[in-house]
């Protein structure tokens, strides 16, 4: 198991950082994190295909708490605070981060959805 050894959350950047004893060390932003999400709300139940997270741009990470010696709770500032981060699932968003982002991006590209926040989101009907 991939176990944090340092865990701190870099309120300016809003990104989270890990070190782990191997040696691995990653920074994930809150939306990486939150898009992300292991909760049902996000994960889907079953197998369906996850639930697509836009418009997390800007959103922050509010609360940081340890679940057991397995886990993190993270709280963030759009309301969203279910789902526990295990330490593989953290160490996995690290060590498959950019294959992961670029998948996200190219999801909301072909839903025709955006990162933005604020953004108006205009649906065709064909």
């Amino acid at each position: 198991m991939a176990t944090p050894t340092k865990i701190h959350y870099h309120k300016q950047s809003r990104e989270l950082e890990l070190a782990f004893a191997d040696g691995a060390s990653y920074r994930l932003s809150a939306e990486y994190l939150r898009v992300h999400s292991p909760s049902a709300e996000v994960r889907g139940h079953g197998m369906q295909m996850p639930i697509l997270q836009y418009g997390k741009k800007d959103v922050a990470i509010m609360n940081i708490e340890a679940a057991g010696n397995y886990a993190l709770k993270i709280s963030f500032d759009d309301g969203h605070d279910t789902g526990l981060y295990a330490w593989d699932y953290l160490y996995n968003l690290g060590k498959n981060h950019d294959e992961l982002w670029q998948m996200y991006l190219d999801r909301l590209a072909k839903e025709g959805r955006t990162r933005e926040t604020s953004a108006i989101q205009i649906h065709q009907v064909h």
